[in-house]
């Protein structure tokens, strides 16, 4: 559902078109950390398959916006053609499809999970939601226009709201690692790790660390509040990666689920029809066999 809406909003992709597409991110997402043996009918073989699927794809969406500028549709891809068109674009056609195959990456592989995740921790914790509608409320009162959209003012002004997003982050831990190469040798705990060598960080083994995160397990947004620890678990805190390397998608995820939140508890109640536990899989954690109903407000 998300990767159809980002899709639609994105590059203007259809249902029909939007689906073949997601069949080859799935084909890359599955292989992605597969053994490398390039040969038909291994799963590698057909992640790298998936891959040219997807650039193919995006690549020809993009190559049709160029030769037809002036043709609107009001989606990220205008905004790309028409800073390729600029005399001194500061990107090129390889960077916009990698970018655009990055964002619509998170959509699914990343975002769905993380809010499923936070759909099960928020009706775990009632006094989390009451809170996110008290926040929010306040935001619609201050509109001029209640049929106006969330406003970048409107994200930048909230509190509350972004501490519970740190929490569902650090406490889902959907990126399985996070990898990163060494350019010079890396002395860390009396080891030397070599120039050259392939590191790969796990988010979870910080984010779960009691010595870092008190009562880790907890989903607790109220830990972030504190501003005599809050310096040191933002330095910990490491969902999109860091340094240089940052996620690509880290602003745009941080800001879809600040929307999903806002319009959640500002036009929806729901309840839980089944329950369900949390499993941790792979260093990633799924709400197994859980289910809600959302009912709009009236």
């Amino acid at each position: 559902m998300i990767f159809d809406l980002i899709a639609k909003k994105m590059i203007s992709l259809d249902r029909s078109k939007s689906r073949e597409l997601r069949k080859n991110f799935d084909e890359f997402f599955q292989g992605m950390v597969s053994f490398p043996i390039y040969f038909p009918g291994t799963q590698f073989y057909r992640c790298m398959q998936g891959r040219r699927n997807v650039q193919k794809t995006l690549t020809d969406i993009l190559k049709e916006r160029l030769s037809a500028p002036e043709k609107r549709h009001n989606d990220l891809v205008d905004q790309i053609v028409q800073e390729l068109q600029n005399d001194n674009p500061v990107i090129d056609v390889n960077f916009a499809v990698d970018a655009i195959a990055a964002l619509l990456f998170a959509s699914f592989a990343t975002l769905s999970s993380t809010l499923a995740v936070g759909f099960k921790f928020l009706t775990d914790n009632p006094k989390v939601i009451e809170e996110l509608k008290e926040e929010h409320k306040k935001i619609l009162k201050k509109r001029d226009d209640m049929n106006s959209g969330f406003t970048w003012e409107e994200y930048k002004s909230l509190i509350f709201t972004p501490q519970v997003m740190n929490e569902i982050t650090r406490i889902s831990n959907v990126a399985p690692g996070i990898f990163r190469k060494t350019l010079v040798d890396v002395q860390v705990n009396g080891y030397t790790i070599p120039a050259g060598w392939l590191v790969m960080i796990s988010p979870m083994a910080v984010h779960l660390n009691p010595k870092l995160f008190e009562d880790p397990l907890e989903f607790n947004p109220w830990r972030w509040m504190d501003e005599t620890k809050r310096a040191e678990l933002l330095r910990n805190h490491m969902p999109f990666g860091g340094g240089i390397r940052l996620c690509l998608g880290a602003d745009f995820s941080k800001i879809f689920i600040a929307l999903f939140l806002h319009i959640l508890v500002t036009e929806y109640r729901w309840k839980e029809i089944e329950g369900g536990e949390v499993l941790r899989i792979s260093e990633a954690i799924f709400p197994k066999g859980y289910h809600i109903q959302l009912i709009p407000q009236t």
